[in-house]
C-alpha cells in the first residue's frame, strides 16, 4: 500500500492535489496546518482514504489530536507534533509511539522533512511542509514486511 503523508498544507490546495495526482496513493494521511485542508482534498477525492489531524493553527475543533491507526499490519501513531515539543526535538513524539507499540510516527509541525528509522526499528516522519519547500513523504506498508519511507518534493 502507497500512502502518501502531507502536513503543513495551509490552504495551498493545488499543491496537494499535485501530489495525489503525481503519487496516485492508495491513503492519504494529513498531519495537520490545516485539518480543513484534508476536507478539501476529501471533496476533490472522495474514494480516497483520508485520515487528518489537527495541527496548532486549526483553533478549538473536536478533531483527536493524536491518531493510532494500523495499516497492513503496521501501526501509526500521528500527530501534528506541537503536543510533543518536535521543534526542538522529536524524542516526545518518539517516546509516545513507543508507549503506544508503534511501529512509525509520523509529525509536521517543523516544516522541515525527515524519514528515519531509529535503532529500534521506530520510523520518524515528517513530510515537511507541502506549501514552503513542496516537500512530502510516501509510505510503502506491506503486510509481513518492513515499512518503507522516502521523501519528495513537487
Amino acid at each position: 500500500m502507497t500512502v502518501l503523508v502531507l502536513s503543513d498544507s495551509h490552504r495551498d490546495l493545488g499543491s496537494m492535489i499535485q501530489a495525489v495526482e503525481r503519487t496516485q496513493p492508495q491513503r492519504l494521511l494529513h498531519l495537520g496546518d490545516l485539518l480543513s485542508d484534508a476536507e478539501e482534498l476529501r471533496h476533490v477525492f472522495p474514494d480516497l482514504p483520508l485520515t487528518g489531524v489537527p495541527g496548532n493553527c486549526d483553533g478549538w475543533t473536536g478533531a483527536m489530536e493524536e491518531r493510532l491507526l494500523t495499516l497492513e499490519g503496521h501501526r501509526l501513531l500521528l500527530g501534528h507534533g506541537h503536543q510533543w515539543g518536535v521543534k526542538s526535538s522529536p524524542a516526545g513524539a518518539c517516546r509516545a509511539a513507543r508507549m503506544e507499540g508503534a511501529k512509525l510516527v509520523l509529525f509536521g509541525h517543523t516544516h522541515t522533512p525527515l524519514c528515519r528509522r531509529e535503532e529500534d526499528g521506530l520510523w520518524v516522519v515528517n513530510p515537511g511542509s507541502v506549501r514552503d519547500t513542496g516537500s512530502y513523504a510516501l509510505l510503502q506498508l506491506e503486510q509481513g514486511r518492513d515499512p518503507r519511507c522516502t521523501l519528495h518534493t513537487l
